[in-house]
């Protein structure tokens, strides 16, 4: 038997919860095969069998165990081609031979021509009738003498509400379910908590008109994606006008250790993605030295890698910054909470179109709200409310996105 154990998926983790098993008990597993998922409290991880073998579970799907924990066992002296039973011996009789079918309508219930035109206009099924011929058969007699089915009594109106009283009566509940707490739910909790206790938390908003930049979509998306192979959407937009913005602002890209406050003269953006098993960010690092393009396919291969539950715990720790979009799920405005240690978190939500006053005209312009919540311990009003404001010019004239201007 060969132990399966819950290997160290970082210093400060020291317990998982075991998501799903792969493979049932009993099963034969390969060499490397993924056997079951664990949840930490960064990210999700699969853990591979270590040998080929007959597999038995020891924790179920649920349980939390402890970093080095034995999980399951594999027993390599047994293999699936060991276990498959001979194939039974190939059987030298014949083939029964079907009893032959009269051919001359002689078959009990068969209703000759002219009682089967009779039968078929009552709508009567020759098989709840009689047949007083020869061998059964049914004839002109016995298809006049039979009873077409009667049909049930239409219901009544008062029989009708009586039935549909007692559905919406059966369709309330009052049932309850419990599940219990991932470690990843259980961490996110508890960093929300303490990001809102710990941190002198605000928000300031602004809007933001997309025309310009949804026009600019509209013209260069297809020869985008044909030349980079990927989509090109808003979170770049917004990953490169904040960078350039958190130059002029550093301390929205600062944070406090202790008694001091760290720069950084980099930005790692973490993106906020929404899996299955709850809310990620994911880090771009030195998203300020990035192309719209290498943006967006990192975007995509970090997200796809959380909802698959394959991202590394390197991937989800150590941003600077932090962009969240609600505007997907169709949230209007919200108040991001603080993604601990960092400072500052941008809140993206949908784009409506509004009435705006341009040019001493009333114009409908698409409008979209941004919401910046910082930590007012190290991020002044003004420096929060000009950040915020950076961010809209170059999202309103994205030319000096593409200028660096």
């Amino acid at each position: 038997m060969i132990d399966v154990v819950v290997p160290s998926v970082g210093e400060s983790i020291s317990e998982v919860t075991i998501g799903s098993w792969l493979k049932n008990d009993g099963d034969f597993v390969q060499l490397d095969e993924p056997i079951c998922s664990i949840e930490s409290d960064k990210a999700t991880l699969e853990i591979s069998a270590p040998q080929a073998g007959k597999l038995k579970i020891v924790v179920a799907e649920g349980e939390t165990v402890e970093i080095g924990a034995k999980i399951a066992e594999v027993d390599e002296t047994q293999t699936a081609g060991a276990s498959t039973p001979a194939p039974a011996q190939e059987s030298k009789a014949p083939a029964p031979t079907a009893a032959p079918t009269s051919g001359n309508g002689g078959d009990k219930n068969y209703p000759s021509p002219a009682a089967s035109k009779i039968l078929a206009e009552k709508g009567v099924d020759p098989s709840s009738v009689s047949g007083s011929g020869k061998d059964g058969r049914i004839t002109k007699a016995d298809a006049l003498s039979a009873q077409a089915p009667t049909q049930a009594p239409k219901a009544s109106d008062s029989d009708i509400k009586n039935l549909a009283a007692q559905t919406m009566a059966q369709s309330f509940s009052r049932d309850t379910r419990r599940e219990k707490m991932t470690g990843l739910r259980k961490t996110i909790a508890t960093r929300l908590v303490a990001a809102k206790n710990t941190t002198a938390m605000l928000t300031t908003f602004n809007e933001v008109d997309m025309s310009a930049v949804m026009e600019l979509r509209k013209k260069y998306k297809d020869a985008f994606k044909e030349k980079h192979g990927v989509g090109l959407g808003f979170m770049s937009f917004f990953t490169k006008a904040a960078t350039q913005a958190l130059k002029q602002f550093p301390a929205v890209n600062g944070m406090i250790d202790g008694n001091e406050i760290v720069y950084h003269n980099y930005a790692d953006v973490g993106v906020a993605v929404s899996t299955p098993r709850g809310l990620m960010v994911p880090v771009i690092r030195n998203a300020e030295s990035m192309s719209f393009a290498a943006i967006e396919s990192k975007i995509i291969e970090l997200a796809t890698k959380a909802r698959d539950g394959k991202i590394s715990i390197d991937e989800m720790t150590g941003g600077t910054f932090t962009i969240t979009n609600g505007g997907i799920f169709g949230s209007m405005l919200s108040t991001p909470i603080l993604n601990a240690p960092q400072s500052a978190i941008l809140g993206l939500h949908n784009i409506v179109e509004r009435p705006v006053a341009v040019n001493g005209q009333v114009v409908i312009r698409p409008i979209m709200f941004l919401a910046l919540s910082y930590d007012h311990r190290i991020i002044d009003g003004r420096e929060s409310v000009s950040f915020l404001k950076a961010v809209k010019e170059l999202i309103e004239d994205p030319s000096k996105l593409l200028f660096d201007l």
